[in-house]
């Protein structure tokens, strides 16, 4: 296990994290960025090791009911990844995906690995996108739905 002070700095090596002092020497870091009203990517870190990370978007932890992973028995990989997982999954589009984007409705589908598809609603036609690569076109909503979920994503 980890001691507070290796958590500390492994955290604190994030830059876009922003450290917040609270009650009974826990500490938030919040990554201001959110495209979401959820701000808190590390929660109540105590100087005992434990604390969480925000997952709600992220596939394969087991979660709490706030979408929390406990971090205390993570190891450095472990917690170096769900991190970058968790600030990413609450970053806004890259320039990559604006630029596919653009107007246009979207959504963004995830599977267990962490891939994520974006289906984007272009000319009465839904478009996935693996990146900038065209992945499929479908007439209909429900038919890009129906060929995300039998690949195994699911809607984030």
């Amino acid at each position: 296990m980890l001691t507070f002070e290796q958590k500390l700095s492994i955290i604190e090596s994030f830059p876009e994290l922003e450290r917040k002092n609270v009650s009974l020497s826990r500490i938030n870091f919040h990554f201001e960025g959110s495209i979401y009203d959820k701000k808190n990517v590390v929660y109540h870190l105590h100087p005992n090791g434990n604390g969480f990370v925000y997952a709600e978007f992220l596939e394969g932890y087991d979660l709490d009911s706030k979408g929390m992973v406990n971090i205390r028995d993570f190891t450095a990989e472990e917690l170096k990844s769900i991190i970058k997982l968790s600030i990413e999954s609450l970053s806004p589009n890259s320039t990559i995906q604006s630029a596919i984007i653009e107007d246009n409705d979207e959504e963004r589908w995830i599977n267990t690995e962490n891939h994520t598809l974006i289906l984007v609603h272009e000319d009465d036609m839904w478009n996935v996108y693996a990146g900038l690569n065209l992945d499929g076109t479908f007439l209909s909503y429900n038919e890009a739905k129906q060929y995300l979920e039998e690949e195994g994503f699911r809607k984030r």
